[in-house]
């Protein structure tokens, strides 16, 4: 085996490492904490969980545009001064950002709770944004085991951290986010420890350098202004429901879709290992790869469908109190098909053949959509059964739209695959939503059988391309 491919191996099991520790994580915060706190309780960590995710757009394309500028530079090659000078730019910025988060906040809303949530969410910019800079540095040079080790250290503190606080009965959602700020501060330690060369310096060294901080936004803002339309097509959603009801009912749609996005982990990192393999490959190779990786991974992704009404019992039996977020899994669980279909294959290839503009395109008219449809079922018809649907409508129209776009680029036809998997998605939907019993499994592998019968040749043809894919980079 090459050098090459023993380092791609490397670095995907450091991947997937990090993706496994993110994975059990996510299952005590999904499973064991709603169980041991009360449904308020876990709304508003569900809350703090949900705003934690737009802190890393504060840095206004900064860190992306370090990642894209800087991407496959050795290490050793940086200009350590500047990095050193840039490190500490962006910390001093986002304390200021954090100030004004916290006063706007403290003005502005009078809930207890939702000022404390606010200030811990200021307090989380500040960490996540400076360390994200050094992580995205870290990516950029190839330094992936430095890199999910602290990814790893982090989960795992945040892990210790609450479980001793629940074996202490301390169930105080509050307490919760502590553990979560104490877990991202040490990792933030720990990541300058890793570039101490970088993040020590002398203070001589330091320089204000305004230019290379415009340069890098400049690079960075349409992928970041991208990746937050693409979260907002679905926050725009959540925020209605949190505005129209109460934070229990914020909390049960939340747990609904955490369940479904478990499936997201692993695929998102897949989609990470896919992105340097495909900007090698040549060009005119693309298209054919792109379908026989489409038949390959909707293969499975559909399968996985079958697993939903097992773990529906599973978990109406662990959470009882969390009945209603269950019935709503129907009409969200499938929401992974598309979201990884997108994450492993159409973001990859839009970013592989540099179309970040199309990216932009398609999630701004996604988000535009999200937004106008939020008005209506939050605020016009205030129908919690509507706006979940709308949640998976909008991801099902971008991955539409998105495809149908990079299949014009790509010259391939895919529009009878489209509507296959819709029908099919469509039917789990209907039936898991009339059907509270095992009928609901039934009649979804009938539909999903009916789906392999049609794609047998393609589906064949696309084990045995991948096969000997494997066959030749062995040899």
């Amino acid at each position: 085996m090459n050098i090459k491919a023993i380092s791609f191996m490397k670095n995907f099991s450091y991947t997937f490492s990090s993706n496994l520790v993110t994975l059990f994580v996510s299952t005590l915060i999904v499973l064991v904490v709603p169980k041991l706190i009360g449904i308020t309780e876990y709304g508003y960590l569900q809350l703090y969980i949900f705003l934690s995710t737009y802190v890393g757009f504060l840095h206004f394309g900064w860190n992306d545009g370090i990642y894209l500028r800087y991407g496959g530079v050795e290490y050793s090659q940086l200009d350590k001064r500047l990095f050193y000078s840039q490190f500490w730019m962006l910390f001093f910025s986002q304390i200021v950002i954090a100030i004004l988060v916290i006063i706007t906040t403290s003005v502005l809303i009078n809930n207890i709770d939702k000022i404390f949530i606010y200030r811990m969410v200021a307090l989380a910019l500040i960490l996540v944004n400076t360390k994200f800079m050094l992580l995205y540095i870290l990516q950029a040079t190839n330094k992936i085991k430095d890199f999910s080790k602290i990814a790893i250290l982090e989960k795992v503190l945040y892990v210790l951290v609450v479980t001793v606080i629940l074996m202490f009965s301390f169930k105080d959602y509050k307490l919760v986010i502590i553990s979560d700020l104490i877990a991202k501060f040490i990792s933030l330690i720990y990541a300058m420890i890793c570039l101490k060369d970088i993040i020590f310096r002398k203070i001589s060294d330091f320089y204000y350098s305004l230019s290379e901080t415009i340069e890098n936004i400049n690079v960075g803002i349409k992928l970041m202004i991208a990746n937050l339309a693409s979260m907002l097509i679905i926050g725009s959603v959540r925020f209605g429901i949190e505005n129209s009801w109460d934070v229990a009912t914020f909390g049960k749609v939340s747990l609904a879709l955490s369940i479904s996005n478990f499936m997201m982990i692993f695929i998102n990192a897949l989609g990470l290992i896919m992105f340097p393999i495909l900007r090698r490959t040549d060009k005119k190779n693309l298209p054919d790869i792109y379908i026989t990786l489409r038949d390959f991974i909707l293969f499975f992704l559909l399968g996985m469908l079958i697993t939903y009404y097992p773990l529906k019992v599973g978990l109406t039996i662990w959470l009882p109190q969390y009945t209603d977020s269950f019935m709503y899994m129907a009409i969200v669980f499938p929401i992974f098909v598309y979201e990884g279909k997108m994450a492993i294959l159409v973001n990859t290839y839009l970013k592989t053949l540099r179309k970040e503009k199309l990216m932009l395109k398609i999630n701004l008219i996604s988000l535009a959509i999200s937004l106008l449809i939020t008005i209506i079922v939050t605020q016009l018809f205030v129908n919690l059964d509507l706006a979940i649907l709308s949640i998976v409508f909008l991801l099902v129209l971008r991955s539409i739209m998105a495809e149908i776009y990079l299949s014009k680029v790509l010259r391939i036809l895919v529009y009878k695959d489209i509507i296959l998997e819709f029908l099919v998605t469509s039917v789990f939907i209907i039936v898991g939503w009339c059907f509270d019993s095992w009928i609901t499994v039934i009649i979804y592998i009938l539909a999903y059988l009916i789906y392999l019968l049609i794609k047998r040749k393609d589906i064949t043809n696309s084990f045995e391309s991948i096969l000997t894919m494997i066959k030749s980079k062995s040899d």
